[in-house]
C-alpha cells in the first residue's frame, strides 16, 4: 500500500484476547496533556510509554520517561524483526477506551525517531478506522479497518509524505489498544 510505503496483516497476533485482557488490567494508564497552540488539554484517549531506561521521546511539549518493559511488552518485541523492526527500543501504548477517544491527524516524525526503522502498529480490541492523507492536503485520502490481532507497518519514509489519524467514531462502546513499537534515537532526557 502507499507505493510500499505501508504493509497491513490481519490476524498476525496469537492468543490477542488475552493479550488485550492482560495489557488492558497491568499496564498503568494514564491521560496525559498535550500542548496544542500554546493550551494544554487533556489527550482523548489514555497512554503508557515503555521501553529502555534510555528511550525519552517528547512530543507536543511533553517529555515522556520510559516505563520498564512488562513481559507480555517484551514478548512481543521479540516478534518485531519479522515485520522489518530489528531495533526496538520504545513501545507507546494508547487505550482508546470507546468511540469517543480519537488520535488527531499527525505524523510521526519527531527528530528523536529513527528514519531508517519502520514503526510497528499493533492493533487490539474494537476495530478502529485508520484515515490517511497526503501531508500538505486536507482530504483524507484512504482508510483501514484496523481489526483485533493486527498489525500495520509503517515504512521509512512514510511520516515524511503522509499524515493519519484515528477519528472519533460514534456507537463505539468498547476498548481498543494500540501499541506502536519504534527505536528512539536521542536517549538522553532533556
Amino acid at each position: 500500500m502507499l507505493d510500499g510505503l505501508l504493509e497491513y496483516h490481519p490476524q498476525a497476533i496469537g492468543a490477542a484476547d488475552a493479550l488485550f485482557e492482560q495489557l488492558q488490567d497491568e499496564l498503568p494508564w494514564q491521560q496525559d496533556q498535550i500542548q496544542v497552540y500554546g493550551r494544554w488539554h487533556p489527550i482523548p484517549r489514555l497512554q503508557s510509554w515503555h521501553g529502555d531506561n534510555n528511550a525519552h521521546y517528547r512530543y507536543s511539549g511533553h517529555l515522556m520517561a520510559p516505563k520498564p518493559w512488562t513481559p507480555a511488552l517484551q514478548q512481543l518485541r521479540a516478534q518485531l524483526s519479522a515485520f522489518g523492526l530489528h531495533h526496538c527500543n520504545s513501545v507507546l501504548c494508547n487505550l482508546y477506551r470507546n468511540g469517543q477517544d480519537s488520535m488527531g491527524w499527525h505524523s510521526d516524525d519527531e527528530p528523536e525517531l529513527d528514519p531508517d526503522q519502520p514503526i510497528v502498529s499493533i492493533s487490539l480490541g474494537t476495530t478502529r478506522d485508520f484515515c490517511l492523507r497526503p501531508r500538505g492536503s486536507r482530504r483524507q485520502h484512504s482508510k483501514i479497518a484496523l481489526a483485533h490481532g493486527s498489525v500495520l507497518v509503517m515504512h521509512p519514509g512514510m511520516q515524511q509524505q503522509w499524515q493519519h489519524a484515528l477519528p472519533k467514531r460514534a456507537g463505539i462502546a468498547s476498548a481498543r489498544i494500540n501499541l506502536t513499537f519504534r527505536h528512539i534515537l536521542t536517549t538522553t532526557a532533556h
